[in-house]
């Protein structure tokens, strides 16, 4: 209850169309002014104790302007009147604190509150707000020692230990409030910072994002081994005409997924989809020399997935062509929005190429990837095909795993 209590206090002024970050920051300022308020009130409740009575307002118009802010704001939604409301509140209310107790050891250096004036600009605001908020609070300062010395020269009359205990709490709660402040704000911070990493990770390679995020520049690398896998749909559109958007998506997101999974473990690379098309490459961008075997391993797995990934009952049949290709490419990031890791070369095109050519349930590949597996996996010849822009190409097709060794 005190869980459900806290959450719905901080979402005051929420709105659905904010976006994660300022939604942070209302419920980060919120948090802070609900904190600071029964200080206030406190702090107004001991002066009014001790006979400081004119004293006491001080703080208790605070909580009355803060209490006021935080309703507009749960009504206007206005992000920027409250912050702007709460910077002033308190930047002011410690200032006149210390002008009518008379001084800065009178006071117990209330005005340290003032600091949250520019410290909130920096966390709720932008930070080149913080200078003018800070050159604010300097100006305060010196403004309200002046005053005290007018309004109140010979300072307030109060017990040793009572400016001493509240020298103590005006530093140590200050303090705290301000480690609050900041540690929720660096963990805010961390936890966008790893939804940006997580969000690039899905659509780069880890190093690849690592090296652009260290090098804006243009990524070009080539490799000399590598091997690319194209995957296609068999009779995707005359499919896709039967099935509603739902069903169809449903389709692809279910087909997809299952395929980043056997990605992951098989340790390659995926590197885009193109409508129903998956494109995953091995060797690319961490060399390694497995990487036909790799691809020709997770070329089987998801032959088989495709045809378990349609809901029991269903009358579609998905099924898979699939080509292979190894040799050297050229990979590299384009763009600079919405930007794309890809792969260049003749090894690419014919990968796509054996896809493209290939019939239905086949694993085509070419003779460089023959090569590669024919000492670990069960091979048929093909024959010739014609591949447009190539001509007659001498291709195979994976069958399975072999179980003992390869004969002559």
């Amino acid at each position: 209850m005190i869980a459900a209590l806290r959450d719905r206090a901080l979402a005051i002024g929420a709105d659905p169309r904010d976006t994660a970050d300022e939604r942070f920051r209302k419920r980060l300022l919120v948090g802070v002014a609900l904190v600071i308020l029964p200080v206030a009130f406190l702090w107004g409740c001991l002066y009014w104790l001790v006979g400081e009575r004119e004293v006491a307002l001080t703080p208790w118009a605070y909580v009355t302007g803060s209490t006021s802010s935080l309703a507009v704001f749960a009504r206007t939604r206005n992000f920027a009147f409250l912050r702007t409301a709460q910077q002033i509140l308190i930047l002011v209310a410690p200032a006149a604190g210390t002008v009518m107790l008379g001084g800065l050891d009178e006071s117990s250096s209330v005005i340290l509150w003032s600091l949250f004036a520019p410290l909130g600009a920096v966390a709720f605001d932008r930070p080149a707000r913080a200078w003018p908020w800070f050159a604010a609070f300097v100006a305060t300062i010196l403004v309200a020692l002046a005053l005290s010395e007018v309004v109140r020269p010979d300072g307030a009359d109060l017990p040793d230990g009572f400016v001493r205990t509240f020298d103590v709490l005006n530093i140590v709660v200050v303090s705290l409030v301000a480690m609050l402040l900041l540690v929720t704000f660096a963990r805010g911070r961390d936890t966008a910072q790893a939804r940006v990493e997580t969000l690039l990770l899905n659509v780069l390679p880890a190093e690849v994002a690592q090296r652009l995020q260290s090098d804006p520049n243009s990524i070009a690398d080539h490799f000399d081994d590598a091997s690319i896998l194209f995957a296609d749909v068999v009779d995707f559109t005359p499919l896709s005409n039967r099935l509603d958007a739902r069903e169809l998506v449903g389709l692809l997101d279910r087909l997809f997924t299952s395929f980043d999974e056997l990605v992951d473990r098989y340790g390659v690379e995926k590197i885009k989809t193109i409508g129903d098309c998956y494109m995953v490459a091995a060797g690319v961008p961490t060399q390694r020399p497995d990487h036909a075997q790799a691809l020709a391993g997770l070329a089987l797995e998801m032959r088989e997935c495709a045809k378990s990934c349609l809901p029991d009952g269903t009358d579609h049949d998905l099924r898979l062509r699939i080509g292979i290709s190894s040799g050297p490419v050229v990979a590299g990031v384009i763009g600079r929005r919405r930007f794309l890791y890809d792969l260049w070369g003749d090894t690419v095109n014919m990968a796509s190429r054996m896809e493209s050519h290939g019939t239905p349930d086949t694993i085509q590949i070419t003779r460089t990837t023959f090569e590669l597996l024919r000492g670990d996996f069960v091979i048929e010849p093909i024959g010739l095909v014609d591949v447009k822009g190539k001509g007659a190409v001498e291709t195979w097709r994976l069958v399975g795993q072999r179980d003992g060794p390869a004969s002559s």
